[in-house]
Formats: C-alpha cells, sequence, structure tokens
C-alpha cells in the first residue's frame, strides 16, 4: 500500500497522517504501451488507498481512468513549444497546491520539462520513468532528453535501458530503480479466449484452416523490422503457412507501399498479408504458432514478447534490447540477429518445426516465465515502493 505521509502539526507535538495524491503526467492518453501503464498504476494507486491524477491532453484511453476510480485533468501537456511548456508548469504549480498532490510521476520528455518546473516550485517530490532511448546524437537533444534522469528516483523499463541511462546521461546507480513492464495475465490468458473470438478474428483476417501462423505485430514503422520479416519468410521457401503483419500504418501510407511492393517482389501474396491494428490482441496471440518481434533498433522492452509469452506462444526476438532480459533461448523462443534475414528465417524455422510435446513443454514454460517475473501486479507493486520511499524522503 503507498505509506500515509506523515505531517507534524504545529500546535501539538504528536504526528498526523494522510494518504498520498500521485499525479501522473504524459502527453495524452491514446492507445499504447505508456497509457496502459499509467492506468495499469493509477489504478494501482486507488487500490492501495491513495489518490490518482492524471494529466494529459486527452484521448480515448481518459474512459480507462475514470474506470479505475482515477481523475483526469485535460492540459495541453503534449506540446513542444517552450512557452507552452512554461505555462504548463504554472498550470501544474496550481493542480499540485489546489489538489494537495504529493508526488509527481513524470512519463514522456515534454511534459516532464513542465512538470520538473512546477516540482521544483511547489517543492512536491519528482520521479520519472524512462521509456526509451530516443535520440540523442547532438548536445540539444541530450539536454532535452535528460529531464527524464532528473527524478529522485528514475524508474527504468529494462537493465538495458539503466544502461543506456548510465552511459549517455552518467545516471548514478543508486538512484535508479529497475522495474520491468508488466503484462496483465487477467486479460493475456489462453483459458479466457472463447471459441466465438478465434472464429471472429480468424474470418476478419481470412486465416485458410490447417497452416500455421506467424504473426508480427507492431505498428507499421521502419524500424520494427517488417521488411527483415518477409524477406525471411521468402528465405523459408514455404507456402503452408499463414504470415500475419498486425499493425496499422499511422499515416506511414509510403512504409505501407513498399511493404506491400516487397510482398509482391516475393510472390508472397496469399502467404505474408497486412491485417491492420487489432483491438484483441490476446485472441491474435491464441491464433498463431510463433510470434515475432523483428525490431532492427533495439526495444526499450518490447511488450510482444512478454505478451506472446503470457499466451503460451514460442517467440522470436532480435537479439539486443529488452528481448535479452524476456526471452529464454530455446525454452521459450529464440533471439536472432538484428536486420539479419537469414538469421531470422532459421529461428522462425525453429519454431514451425517444433513437435507437438516440444511446443507444449515451451508453452508451460513461457506462461510460469512470464508469471514469475513480468506480471502487472509486480510491476505496480514495486512501483509503489518506489513512490514509498521517496515519500518517506520527504516526510
Amino acid at each position: 500500500m503507498i505509506d500515509s505521509i506523515i505531517q507534524q502539526d504545529p500546535q501539538t507535538p504528536q504526528k498526523t497522517s494522510r494518504r498520498a495524491t500521485v499525479m501522473q503526467v504524459l502527453p495524452a492518453m491514446v492507445t499504447g504501451g505508456v497509457e496502459r501503464g499509467t492506468v495499469e498504476m493509477a489504478e494501482a494507486i486507488v487500490n492501495a488507498g491513495g489518490r490518482a491524477i492524471v494529466v494529459s491532453a486527452g484521448g480515448p484511453m481518459v474512459h480507462d481512468l475514470t474506470r479505475v476510480g482515477a481523475e483526469h485533468i485535460q492540459m495541453p501537456v503534449d506540446s513542444k513549444n517552450f512557452f507552452i511548456m512554461r505555462k504548463n508548469a504554472t498550470r501544474l504549480v496550481n493542480v499540485i497546491k489546489q489538489e494537495g498532490v504529493d508526488l509527481v510521476h513524470a512519463r514522456s520528455r515534454a511534459p516532464a520539462w513542465s512538470a520538473y518546473w512546477a516540482c521544483k516550485r511547489a517543492h512536491v517530490p519528482y520521479i520519472t520513468t524512462f521509456h526509451g532511448t530516443y535520440s540523442h546524437g547532438n548536445p540539444f537533444k541530450r539536454w532535452y532528453n535528460s529531464v527524464m534522469t532528473k527524478g529522485e528516483r528514475v524508474i527504468a523499463i529494462s537493465s538495458f535501458i539503466a544502461g543506456h541511462m548510465r552511459k549517455i546521461y552518467g545516471v548514478r546507480r543508486e538512484t535508479i530503480r529497475l522495474i520491468h513492464r508488466g503484462v496483465d495475465l487477467f486479460r493475456f490468458n489462453p483459458e479466457k479466449i472463447t471459441a466465438e473470438r478465434l472464429v471472429k478474428l480468424s474470418t476478419q483476417w481470412n486465416i485458410p484452416d490447417g497452416v500455421p501462423v506467424v504473426a508480427l505485430p507492431g505498428r507499421l514503422t521502419r524500424w520494427k523490422g517488417q521488411l527483415v520479416f518477409i524477406d525471411a519468410i521468402a528465405k523459408l521457401g514455404r507456402r503452408d503457412i499463414c504470415c500475419l503483419l498486425i499493425g496499422s500504418d499511422q499515416g506511414r501510407t509510403e512504409y505501407r507501399k513498399e511493404l506491400e511492393k516487397r510482398i509482391q517482389h516475393h510472390n508472397l501474396q496469399g502467404v505474408v498479408t497486412i491485417v491492420d491494428e487489432c483491438n484483441d490482441m490476446p485472441t491474435a496471440y491464441m491464433l498463431c504458432d510463433l510470434v515475432v518481434s523483428a525490431s532492427t533498433d533495439p526495444e526499450a522492452f518490447g511488450r510482444v514478447a512478454i505478451e506472446a509469452q503470457a499466451m503460451g506462444r514460442p517467440v522470436v526476438a532480435t537479439d539486443h534490447g529488452g528481448a535479452r532480459e524476456t526471452v529464454i533461448e530455446d525454452q521459450t523462443g529464440w533471439l536472432c540477429k538484428p536486420g539479419d534475414a537469414d538469421s531470422m528465417a532459421s529461428a522462425i524455422e525453429k519454431g514451425l518445426n517444433l513437435s507437438a510435446q516440444k511446443r507444449e513443454q515451451m508453452a508451460k514454460q513461457a506462461k510460469a516465465h512470464i508469471a514469475k517475473e513480468f506480471s502487472k501486479e509486480a510491476m505496480c507493486a514495486k512501483t509503489l515502493e518506489v513512490y514509498n520511499e521517496v515519500l518517506s524522503l520527504d516526510a
């Protein structure tokens, strides 16, 4: 639980206490891992007896915050305009004072700067979660990113990110708290997937009966490695499989056209299909025999790998970034060389050639692995511990 904040009553020597109010700040409540984690932590704060406030520019996931008992305050914190960021800082100071905020947790750079300035002025503790490597090729970029390292505690979502922060920004080890992202094991539970859901999605995607299904979930953007995946499937030389690219192009129409051309170039029409965004990923994973994460750049963490394993599905992931911490070689999946279609094809072939006994064994190992190391409950509990740690320092 969130510890009570101990406050000294000036009239008496006896200490009084009240529950903590935690304010999370992020650009907007749209679909994404950061947003989902924000909702999960808001729910954990409320369940622990605290008060959860989220400040963002709004979006469809505000409804999810309301559902878990959190409060949302709309503010243009998604803006990267310096003058708006400074105005947001003043607005956040007012929110902190009016709502009695005890701790601010920033999750993205532009709103983090506003939150950092506000916390300095309002004298409340400030922590951050470092969610990605961010572009850091010049001094200005490194300065801009550095706000994510200014928290009294800085949460790293993987050991890879913790090492990155130490190397690029010189963050002290004692400031960093490693908390892997977690998967909702209630939602990602094979036993909860009904035949109706499977049939509906299979029909929607026109998946043929009796063929192995290989999927690469992820938005259509170059660094997610869809082109490498298509090349790897071509190298397999098989037409008795169904391969799905699950994800929206989010306006990257030229890249989507490039993917379609690559599919045509390899004569893989009917083998590789782009199926756009999916709102029922647990069922999508259940339809698969193998799930691939093909990122050419290191993933800060990579939710696909843990979600697929939670559903008992073997994974192929590229051998860098967070995947090294989530995939156990030949027990829950395989790692392949980033950007290497030959290496990926070899790993995919291993997954497709599993015996029924080995597949069942890997499914059990994968589910146990995720339940032990990467549950939502563990992520939330560890984050609450960080909140308590910082609150106790300022009590």
